[in-house]
């Protein structure tokens, strides 16, 4: 099991979580993205059919469709009904249920960056747990620090 923790410093949210979306999607994974506001997951929403003009990434929050035939499904907790077996931690809030997939994405700015450091040292002695800090350098580019 692999924890990706990303601190947004100089690039928001909605510039890498569909960079990453992408990645997973490409390779034929499922995503579930996870925010516990309404507010956030209505915008993620928005986002991912916007983002770029020529991307598309087919997706639904939960409870509004066919939850399992989605390729990313936005939900406010870890329950993936859509057998994904990576989760994106859009909030900033880390959760243990996060251990149950295979890869988990781990987003979070300054003010998540106590929680954050709190679950990077909790995952320190797990069993089979892998984790990676990265950080965005000055031209905003993602570097692994950890």
């Amino acid at each position: 099991m692999q924890v990706d923790f990303y601190h947004l410093t100089a690039q928001p949210l909605d510039r890498v979580l569909p960079r990453i979306a992408e990645r997973v999607v490409g390779t034929g994974g499922r995503l579930l993205i996870v925010a516990e506001s309404d507010a956030q997951r209505t915008a993620l929403d928005r986002l991912l059919w916007t983002y770029s003009p020529e991307s598309f990434l087919a997706h639904a929050q939960a409870g509004e469709g066919s939850d399992a035939a989605q390729p990313i499904l936005i939900a406010p907790t870890a329950d993936a009904t859509n057998a994904a077996r990576n989760i994106a931690l859009a909030d900033g809030i880390w959760r243990e249920e996060a251990l149950g997939f295979e890869r988990a994405f781990h987003f979070f700015d300054a003010d998540r960056i106590a929680e954050a450091r709190a679950a990077w040292k909790g995952l320190a002695d797990r069993d089979g747990v892998e984790r990676r800090y990265w950080k965005q350098n000055d031209e905003g580019r993602w570097e692994q620090a950890a």
